[in-house]
């Protein structure tokens, strides 16, 4: 019986990075964007506000992040009902909006980003950038 398994974890330093270039992407579209980093266990790594967002985005960035990590695959694929109900039974720390991608490199889940204050689009469109610029795996939403 296997006692452990191996983990792998996203620096500081590719955290900053995703960021910067998720922000830099977000300024190309003329969106500014609420962006947040988590590890594989959902805690923050890095995030930002970029000015002229919508102050509450920030949170629900957060919530795609983690649940992005937490079910390792992009936001917005649940059924209304489920998303829904997952909502509530989380307390808004699980949400269904379109914006979060897990951070996968070679397949392994080392966290979660999510973007809000934009569409759903916009949000992955941003994300995307992000992943790409640490290169991290690229994600194909459902």
């Amino acid at each position: 019986m296997v006692m452990f398994r191996e983990t792998i974890s996203l620096t500081h330093k590719g955290a900053l990075k995703a960021v910067a270039a998720g922000a830099a992407r977000a300024v190309t579209m003329g969106v500014p964007q609420c962006l947040v980093v988590v590890d594989a266990s959902g805690e923050t790594i890095a995030s930002l506000r970029m000015d002229g967002t919508r102050f509450l985005s920030v949170r629900t960035a957060l919530a795609k992040a983690r649940t992005a990590a937490s079910v390792n695959a992009a936001t917005g694929g649940m059924t209304f009902e489920a998303g829904l109900s997952a909502g509530i039974a989380s307390q808004g720390g699980v949400t269904n909006l379109p914006g979060g991608l897990p951070i996968r490199f070679g397949g392994r889940l080392a966290g979660g980003i999510g973007v809000g204050s934009g569409t759903g689009e916009q949000d992955f469109d941003v994300a995307h950038a992000a992943l790409a610029a640490i290169g991290a795996d690229a994600v194909i939403r459902r």
